[in-house]
């Protein structure tokens, strides 16, 4: 990880172990240099990374200020760290209908950038907010890097593990956003009846040097999820 993303991290887990809220100041460029010892166009780059992210936000002549608004039960369309972080305020617990070692699909292979014939790991589950069905998702792990899951890992969040646990820092991820039609397999997981709607994301997760480690496919259940996106400019 380059250290201008390091930093970036710092700052963000700055604002939030204080709560800032959104429009509170940050310290000026100067003390944000001397505090982390490194050059202006370091500095730059890290307020930059984050104001890509949404949650900071520079005005010229006036500083730094806490951008992000989070409305609580929104699921961010752009994090790149795994929903349950959104949904922290609320329980989120998981049902496992599949979790082994195989080869991928051929889809999932050419995702994460590995031979046909290369180990992944396979987790299936149902993801449940208070209770009531979130989604059914369905991921690909590529073992020679997520190199161990069990049940008690899985029932949890994967991604705390592979931060915490694993010690890997997880970088950016690309979302592919379909909006179609649960058909009978999904329905019954979710719930809901053949023919609801349904938002279904496929995700590319990737480590801060490039290589993918995750592919999953979610469907969300229309009755219970809400989600957000923040951007910087204008949407034409």
């Amino acid at each position: 990880m380059l250290k201008y993303q390091e930093i970036s991290i710092e700052i963000e887990k700055y604002i939030e172990e204080n709560a800032l809220q959104q429009g509170d100041k940050l310290p000026v460029l100067e003390t944000l240099m001397a505090q982390f010892a490194v050059s202006k166009s370091t500095i730059t780059k890290s307020l930059d990374l984050l104001e890509k992210k949404g949650i900071i936000f520079q005005v010229r002549g006036s500083g730094i200020f806490v951008r992000r608004h989070k409305r609580k039960g929104y699921i961010s369309l752009l994090s790149n760290q795994g929903f349950k972080k959104d949904l922290e305020d609320f329980q989120i617990t998981s049902n496992i209908i599949e979790l082994d070692v195989r080869t991928p699909t051929e889809e999932a292979a050419h995702n994460l950038n590995i031979e046909p014939n290369a180990d992944v790991y396979y987790v299936k589950r149902i993801r449940y907010i208070n209770g009531q069905t979130l989604c059914v998702e369905e991921s690909y792990y590529n073992k020679s890097i997520i190199s161990y899951l069990n049940k008690e890992i899985v029932s949890e969040s994967i991604f705390n593990y592979i931060r915490e646990g694993l010690g890997l820092k997880v970088g950016f991820s690309d979302s592919y956003l379909h909006v179609e039609k649960l058909n009978d397999e999904e329905a019954n997981y979710l719930g809901l009846n053949k023919g609801d709607p349904k938002l279904y994301v496929e995700g590319i997760f990737h480590l801060t040097n490039g290589q993918p480690f995750d592919f999953s496919k979610v469907t969300y259940n229309y009755q219970q999820s809400q989600f957000f996106l923040q951007s910087n400019g204008y949407l034409l």
